[in-house]
């Protein structure tokens, strides 16, 4: 199952981390609204999320894994410091404005970081 040779496998307790951690997140998103939950540890642990769904197919090592999402969350933060939503004209389009985003902060760039360190060295125990 675990063929080096294959690009992608999938790997059941990989996917069911990556669904207990999308519950979490929809439960954050749904019924969280405050100051310090919702921004900081739905940042720290969208990580973790975006992390555990690439290792369900994804059969690479755990270190280009954490090294990709980190980029895409640095990527995805950039594109609200330069207005991607509304350069692109979806600012009006519910689901752009929750995936991309549209404000900048240097504190989600620090959360996503502390998230991927944490997932990485769990992972690797």
């Amino acid at each position: 199952m675990n063929d080096p040779k294959r690009l992608f496998v999938f790997r059941k307790k990989y996917f069911g981390l990556f669904i207990g951690f999308l519950l979490i997140e929809i439960f954050i998103a749904l019924f969280i609204h405050d100051k310090i939950i919702r921004p900081f540890f739905g940042d720290f642990l969208v990580v973790f999320l975006l992390y555990y769904f690439l290792r369900s197919f994804w059969n690479a090592s755990t270190l280009t894994i954490a090294i990709s999402v980190l980029i895409f969350a640095f990527a995805t933060e950039f594109f609200q410091y330069f207005g991607v939503v509304d350069l692109l004209g979806l600012r009006e389009n519910r689901l752009a404005v929750i995936l991309i985003g549209t404000v900048f902060s240097v504190g989600d760039l620090i959360a996503y970081t502390l998230g991927i360190i944490s997932v990485y060295f769990l992972d690797q125990r």
